[in-house]
């Protein structure tokens, strides 16, 4: 397992962003190879479940995620979104949380917990540095876009 932990505080308030981390198919926009497509009906919510697929020509895989925690941010309480990944190539989960800091700020915490199956464990420090350095820019340009 690879866990890592990405911590941002843009220049944004709360609520924005949260929207720009919460929009899911801007993450394909920002993820080198990717392209995310949600799968139910909007709004997003507990049970919104939806496919970022990786690929390099024809080889590639699907790493489908439901969102099984949605609290967006609201009066000063922290807004936190929890996804589970569900697919045959990667399992695990993340979390993204958005609270206030000084300033009228957003501070961003990103946790994630991922497996890539058939991969020995001995690749994990591999996997770990690899996911934080992708995900980390992801979440720059994510916060840096409107």
């Amino acid at each position: 397992m690879a866990d890592f932990l990405i911590e941002r505080t843009p220049p944004l308030p709360v609520d924005e962003a949260w929207r720009r981390l919460t929009r899911w198919p801007r993450h394909g926009d920002v993820m080198p190879l990717t392209r995310v497509t949600v799968v139910t009906p909007a709004p997003t919510g507990e049970g919104t479940r939806f496919v970022a697929r990786s690929a390099v020509g024809p080889l590639g895989f699907d790493d489908p995620m439901e969102v099984t925690v949605w609290r967006p941010p609201a009066d000063g309480v922290p807004g936190r979104c929890r996804l589970e990944k569900r697919g045959r190539a990667v399992l695990g989960w993340a979390e993204i949380e958005v609270r206030p800091a000084p300033g009228g700020r957003a501070r961003v915490v990103w946790r994630e917990t991922l497996r890539v199956r058939f991969l020995p464990a001995v690749f994990d420090p591999l996997v770990e540095w690899t996911a934080r350095l992708l995900f980390g820019r992801a979440v720059n340009r994510l916060l840096g876009r409107p």
